[in-house]
């Protein structure tokens, strides 16, 4: 493997690295909002990524290609959560359908940047996460907070679908240039194999 395998396993390790780094940020905010469905397949996709980062770093290809695989899936999860934000079709954001109907809902509803929440507390609502009645006063809406983590984690996961198709394209190349009568000449690190005769 030369130069160009090493500049693609590092272009694919950085990759995993920084959706390592913003997974586990988005891990700790849906923590706080009590988001379990995004708790749930955020903790899929830390596993999938040390897949990829295995797979890269050992040049292991069934990792890359599992790793490659989730990333499509990601990419939808990603794109429902963005749809969901935005009020597509049926979809509706004030419904507890990513609390898994435990109340919670974003953090960055109540608590992002000059948010100043209005809570009115009902006997019904003890047993619930509290969520403000009225938010004033924010910077960003909280819609646009969470589809803006969507966003760049779809980034993301085209850069490393695109990442893993090209370091697994240099596993592929390998096989391809491998002639199991001869051996390759041009390749150092393989050794002829010649066929067994029967006497």
């Amino acid at each position: 493997m030369g130069s160009c395998s090493c500049t693609r396993r590092h272009f694919l390790l950085s990759i995993c690295f920084l959706q390592v780094i913003t997974i586990i940020e988005r891990q700790v905010f849906d923590f706080l909002g009590y988001m379990w469905a995004p708790i749930l397949v955020n903790f899929f996709d830390i596993l999938f990524i040390i897949f990829g980062f295995y797979g890269a770093y050992h040049f292991r290809v069934k990792y890359i290609i599992t790793y490659l695989i989730w990333n499509f899936l990601w990419i939808g999860w990603n794109a429902f959560l963005i749809c969901f934000y935005l009020n597509v079709g049926q979809l509706d954001r004030n419904s507890q359908l990513l609390s898994l109907g435990t109340g919670g809902v974003s953090w960055f509803e109540a608590n992002g940047y000059g948010c100043k929440p209005t809570y009115s507390m009902t006997a019904d609502d003890l047993l619930l996460p509290p969520r403000p009645e009225h938010v004033e006063g924010c910077l960003l809406d909280y819609p646009l907070v969470e589809i803006a983590h969507s966003g760049v984690q779809c980034a993301l996961a085209l850069l490393g679908i695109l990442g893993a198709i090209l370091i697994s394209c240099i596993f592929l190349d390998e096989d391809d240039r491998f002639d199991f009568m001869n051996g390759d000449a041009k390749s150092p690190q393989h050794t002829v194999v010649h066929p067994i005769e029967a006497h």
